[in-house]
């Protein structure tokens, strides 16, 4: 284990030296490069991984702007409790640790030893009328959002993952990106959970004009987020700037978890060194998002399911990019000849 800052010249020389032609590895040598990076060794490790899933519900799903009631949110995370959804299965397939977070769903759960009461409200009010949230509740899921990854970290995790649930969130996140990046919002707007086309459309005329209804609103990212967002994505961006904080690699999920992130990254640019972008979303605006960060996911597999799964399907391949640093054979230890000039 290297105390002293290792140099990228160090990092990119262990990977040049393994028994392969040059960048033949391609992304994997990418993330290796990255992890040792942030964990500063030549040998750096995967330890105790979590996927966090803050689940929420939005006013805005009332206006009719998902194929799903707002009801399927609390039904939802009871699937999550009782260990049937996609984010269960992978998870448990590769060894990661779930968490499930209530970050203001319309329901009460009572008392339930797999659900973790972070509540700041009964979901957000509808973006349509009036601001999602005030700015002391953006600021309380930001704060519960650290504090959850605090925790984790203090029991041994240095790479988590962060999953969503929450009808209508897709339309939240679209205004949103569109207001963080001034990008028309019709270009951040996908079908969400199934729309048909003209549901599309009615979707559109509804974000745009509850963008200009906020047309003076603040636009730095935290205003940005209680004017739009939801409870689960403002405790989602609050726990990636913490993990980023706290040297953790970062592991992104799809499009509502890469909004999240935009706000973190706007918030603290910092964030950008430890994010690791597990898949892009068939969302239509998460491709635009993602190049407008300069950034490139790993997985792509026309997913628009959420819930971490991303995460916890690129997890293997962090394993791998691991694990080929750590164990595989360099020219000088196999005593294989290298290229020849």
């Amino acid at each position: 284990m290297y105390t002293a800052t290792l140099t990228e010249q160090e990092i990119q020389a262990k990977i040049d030296l393994k028994t392969k032609p040059l960048g033949a590895l391609g992304a994997l040598e990418k993330l290796a490069f990255q992890i040792a990076s942030v964990q500063n060794t030549l040998s750096p490790q995967l330890l105790n991984p979590h996927v966090i899933v803050f689940a929420a519900s939005h006013g805005i799903a009332a206006q009719g702007v998902s194929a799903y009631p707002s009801e399927v949110t609390p039904q939802m995370v009871l699937n999550f409790i009782g260990g049937g959804a996609a984010i269960n299965v992978f998870t448990r397939q590769h060894g990661i640790n779930l968490l499930l977070v209530d970050a203001g769903v319309d329901y009460d759960f009572g008392q339930n030893e797999k659900l973790i009461d972070a509540k700041v409200g009964f979901g957000t009010k509808s973006f349509a009328q009036q601001p999602a949230m005030t700015a002391a509740e953006c600021r309380e899921c930001l704060e519960k959002g650290a504090e959850l990854v605090r925790n984790v970290h203090q029991n041994g995790c240095n790479v988590v993952g962060f999953g969503e649930m929450g009808i209508g969130n897709t339309s939240a996140a679209s205004a949103v990106m569109s207001r963080l990046l001034h990008i028309p919002v019709s270009e951040c707007v996908g079908k969400g959970t199934g729309l048909n086309d003209a549901q599309l459309l009615q979707k559109i005329e509804i974000l745009t004009r509850a963008l200009e209804l906020h047309a003076h609103a603040g636009n730095d990212p935290e205003s940005v987020l209680a004017t739009f967002g939801g409870f689960e994505m403002a405790m989602m961006c609050g726990a990636m700037r913490e993990a980023a904080r706290l040297g953790m690699l970062v592991l992104v999920d799809g499009f509502i978890a890469s909004v999240s992130y935009l706000c973190a990254f706007q918030m603290e640019p910092s964030t950008r060194r430890y994010a690791v972008f597990c898949h892009q979303s068939n969302e239509r605006g998460h491709r635009l998002l993602l190049e407008s960060l300069e950034a490139e996911a790993i997985l792509k597999l026309d997913m628009r399911l959420g819930e971490g799964t991303g995460c916890a399907l690129a997890y293997p391949l962090l394993q791998s990019a691991v694990a080929f640093l750590n164990e595989m054979a360099s020219f000088e230890s196999a005593g294989v000849s290298q290229k020849t000039d």
